[in-house]
């Protein structure tokens, strides 16, 4: 199978009511944090032959029935990743933890977003050595990425 050389189409969808999102900025984030994560991509990561990434931000509720399904864990988490190109978001874990890290909730959500691109990207941190890589390359691509989406929407207000 020829690699794909540019990365996959990626939507934001809005999948709960309880919490206001805007949807429009996380999209442009979506899409820069992809652009950057495309090129950390491991060679076992399947990303290339993923056609579209979906990320779907969805209330606790919904979250924690995944969370129990698919991990066996009980109750919500913040950030699940698919091999098979979804992300999915609690956007009611989201705002919990920006009051805990003192963050903004939109802050939170775009952490996410990147926490799960880097997954499908194939990095993982269910060890300590692999944890503190990830989170290298995320704070790193993090702060790439909201400058880029600063710069994005100076470009669009104008």
């Amino acid at each position: 199978m020829k690699r794909a050389e540019r990365p996959p189409a990626i939507q934001v969808r809005n999948a709960q009511r309880s919490i206001k999102i805007r949807l429009l900025q996380l999209q442009w984030f979506a899409e820069i944090a992809c652009a950057l994560a495309w090129n950390h991509k491991r060679l076992r990561s399947g990303l290339a032959s993923i056609p579209m990434i979906v990320i779907a931000i969805v209330n606790d509720r919904r979250m924690a029935r995944l969370h129990q399904r698919f991990s066996g864990v009980a109750g919500p988490t913040d950030v699940l990743t698919f091999h098979h190109g979804e992300i999915v978001i609690s956007a009611e874990t989201a705002r919990r933890q920006a009051r805990v890290f003192a963050s903004t909730m939109e802050n939170e959500l775009r952490l996410y977003i990147l926490h799960g691109l880097l997954h499908l990207c194939g990095f993982d941190d269910t060890s300590m050595r692999a944890r503190v890589a990830m989170h290298q390359v995320q704070d790193q691509l993090l702060s790439d990425a909201l400058r880029r989406e600063q710069r994005l929407k100076k470009t669009q207000s104008v």
